[in-house]
């Protein structure tokens, strides 16, 4: 992510510049930050994740987006754009926007070398705010690496990893 400015913008600001552009851009407490274009392997990956979510959950209670759909985070004043997310029906928008959701189920975040740390540590941090946020795949396009984490009752969260290409990830609230 390039960061664009100093200035401090309000959300209205944010939304205003984004809906006129042609790039995306992270809104983070009043900072917006470009983002960057992905490399062959992060595109690849989102689009296996979301085909075979999507296709799995065809005729069930959820919707799947990838890479373009923006997330409101209230709690922590933050716009962002996950790079695949589940959102169990009924689908919900943030108020006075009909291109903002505020619902996610499941996100899962292919990791980058300029976003990793971010990745894992502030934005799980902020995703965990979410209300309807209950688990998160973490997928490095450098090697066979998966971080796989869900909540479990008490905001006590599961954490499993996976670094061999044969094993299978199960997930804790989607039937796949």
């Amino acid at each position: 992510m390039v960061q664009i400015s100093e200035k401090i913008y309000s959300p209205i600001e944010y939304l205003e510049l984004e809906i006129n552009s042609e790039l995306r851009h992270e809104y983070i407490q009043g900072k917006i930050r470009e983002m960057t274009g992905g490399t062959p392997n992060h595109n690849q990956i989102a689009l296996n994740v979301s085909s075979t979510l999507n296709f799995a959950l065809k005729r069930q209670p959820y919707r799947v987006f990838v890479t373009d759909q923006r997330l409101w985070i209230p709690e922590e004043n933050i716009y962002t754009y996950p790079d695949v997310m589940v959102i169990s029906e009924p689908l919900e928008l943030q108020p006075g926007r009909t291109d903002t959701v505020i619902n996610p189920l499941m996100i899962t975040e292919v990791l980058s070398k300029s976003t990793r740390s971010y990745d894992v540590d502030e934005k799980f941090s902020a995703y965990r705010t979410i209300p309807s946020f209950q688990e998160y795949v973490l997928i490095d396009q450098y090697k066979v690496h998966v971080s796989h984490f869900y909540k479990k009752e008490n905001n006590q969260w599961i954490f499993s990893e996976y670094i061999d290409k044969n094993q299978v990830l199960p997930l804790a609230f989607i039937p796949l």
